[in-house]
């Protein structure tokens, strides 16, 4: 199929794809490439027939394999592989206001924007959370919700003409939810730019919730776009900032230093390239900001959650690098900026919350107290860390 990747209406590059493998084959004209993605403008520019980084791009928008009960979710939307999923609503997304028109398509980008236009979305809700086999709802795949990545459950809903992204727990662990409305606690009270996250109840299940924080002007740009190339490279944490600052980001270190603090504070193992990064106006082609702190949920050890035992250190993600979160700590400038007295009460304001949920969650006291033992030792070492310097 020929067609034109656009942003908007602004058309980048046509191309041909070949829908049966999601696989982009053959660039015919490069149009405006200040308004690719960032991935692909950088890459492009480099070497103009790098048609690889087109499908990296595409692919990278839809369900991936690793979804927890991908089968399962696939078999309710009547459709083999997830990749069928990307062309069921011209590769939209929620993210950005990239899609791919068909080359003699009359279509316009506001005919289709699932910003402005309201989608189906209680059917797809439920076949993601619900552990029913039912199939024989006919559920629409004009959504935005063909194009959510990562491993946990989750769907985009409306509500109030809001966009909301609901995301579950991994398999039988419940944590996920929580450790995303934790982060939103400890943010609100150390003034951390970030998404707020609350709970729902979805099918028996606690979820988190968050309000897009995207609109039809606005796209997310990862630090994997940014970095691409050089994101194994020892100094990419500098290099990012560099990029951050040239391109007009205020503030730049202090906020990639906040997202650092709060991945100390919770433990958070997961902070990888692409759950971190800035929002750029699409018309302007403006840096506007770092993204919002959002995606904290793999926190407090819940991947490692041992009976006998509480883990009070461990490794984390600092760019490509894992290490200690001790480590991370000597990256920090001014550390002494952070005042965390401030977060006196978090703790039992989290087990309050644990508490609360537990007819859902059947969470024992013991592991509560263990989750909540935990945050306090964490908050305490770090305390002690900047007062000693």
């Amino acid at each position: 199929m020929k067609c034109i990747l656009m942003n908007k209406n602004t058309e980048v590059l046509s191309a041909e794809y070949n829908e049966k493998v999601a696989v982009f084959t053959d660039i015919y004209e490069i149009k405006n490439i200040n308004y690719a993605p960032v991935l692909i403008r950088n890459a492009l520019l480099e070497d103009e027939n790098d048609i690889t980084v087109i499908t990296e791009w595409f692919q990278g928008r839809g369900i991936p394999s690793l979804r927890d009960d991908l089968d399962l979710l696939l078999a309710k939307l009547g459709v083999t592989t997830a990749e069928e999923l990307l062309d069921k609503a011209f590769g939209l997304s929620l993210s950005d206001q990239y899609w791919i028109k068909p080359l003699e398509s009359s279509i316009e980008y506001k005919d289709i924007n699932f910003f402005e236009h309201d989608f189906s979305d209680l059917d797809f809700t439920n076949a993601t959370f619900s552990n029913s086999n039912d199939y024989s709802t006919k559920i629409s795949l004009i959504s935005p919700n063909n194009t959510t990545d990562g491993r946990l459950k989750k769907t985009w809903i409306i509500k109030d003409n809001k966009r909301y992204l609901l995301k579950g727990g991994f398999k039988n662990e419940v944590m996920q939810p929580f450790n995303e409305v934790l982060a939103s606690m400890i943010c609100d009270r150390l003034g951390f730019y970030h998404t707020k996250y609350e709970l729902e109840i979805i099918s028996d299940k606690v979820v988190s919730k968050c309000e897009c924080f995207i609109n039809k002007d606005t796209e997310l740009v990862t630090a994997y776009q940014i970095l691409h190339k050089n994101c194994d490279k020892e100094n990419a944490y500098e290099e990012y900032i560099k990029i951050l600052e040239n391109n007009g980001i205020k503030d730049a270190r202090e906020k990639i230093e906040d997202m650092f603090i709060l991945d100390y504070l919770i433990m958070n193992e997961d902070r990888h390239l692409n759950n971190f990064g800035i929002v750029r106006d699409v018309n302007k082609l403006k840096w506007l900001d770092v993204a919002p702190l959002f995606d904290n949920g793999q926190s407090l050890n819940i991947l490692d959650y041992n009976d006998e035992e509480v883990i009070i250190n461990g490794k984390g993600r600092f760019f490509y690098k894992v290490d200690n979160f001790d480590e991370v700590l000597k990256h920090i400038k001014n550390i002494k900026r952070f005042d965390l007295s401030k977060l006196d009460g978090v703790v039992e304001e989290f087990d309050d919350l644990l508490h609360k949920y537990t007819n859902i969650t059947h969470m024992t006291d013991r592991r509560i107290n263990k989750i909540c033992t935990l945050l306090y030792s964490r908050i305490n070492k770090l305390r002690r860390y900047i007062e000693n310097l």
